[in-house]
């Protein structure tokens, strides 16, 4: 189904591949300087990009134009995952951690964010993961996309960084069907 306006490109959400790092590194330091997202990372951000443990990653392209990112990653010893384990009946190897979503600024308001996380989401259930991520306090609007996709808010967190500098998180699983 096309939700693009009548005179807007089309926007493809596709497999990340070697050669869209280089693109989706300058996006992501041009979403740091408008949004302070991430707090980390920006020094090396084509090493951010693949944590450790990734399983796959997906961009957004309208145009041509990489204006979107997310990934999924085994876990890492990430709160979200504990909090997780501690609430669901489940195993950790039952678990894959959504991160590195970012859009664009002059992509926003085009359903590019939602696309990537229901991308993502459905890459977990097909593999029978349960997604589960992390958003800091400070970033509204992706709480609100989480909220608006159905994800749960199963607990909070504080998240470290840089040396010593700390915010807080919220942590959510995504809908399971």
């Amino acid at each position: 189904m096309n939700t693009d306006a009548p005179n807007e490109p089309n926007v493809i959400i596709r497999p990340r591949t070697d050669e869209d790092l280089s693109e989706a590194a300058s996006g992501l330091v041009a979403v740091h300087a408008a949004d302070g997202y991430p707090v980390e990372g920006v020094d090396n951000p084509e090493a951010w990009l693949s944590p450790p443990g990734l399983l796959a990653a997906w961009v957004a392209e309208i145009a041509g134009q990489v204006v979107g990112h997310v990934a999924i990653s085994r876990p890492q010893g990430e709160e979200a995952v504990s909090l997780y384990l501690k609430q669901a009946d489940v195993t950790e190897d039952q678990v894959s951690v959504m991160a590195r979503l970012f859009v664009r600024p002059e992509a926003r308001r085009k359903a590019v964010g939602e696309r990537l996380v229901q991308e993502a989401a459905a890459y977990a259930r097909r593999q029978n993961l349960a997604l589960v991520g992390d958003v800091m306090t400070k970033d509204a609007a992706a709480i609100r996309l989480y909220e608006r996709l159905g994800c749960q808010i199963i607990g909070r967190t504080t998240h470290t960084y840089g040396e010593g500098q700390q915010t807080s998180a919220l942590c959510f699983v995504a809908p399971s069907d």
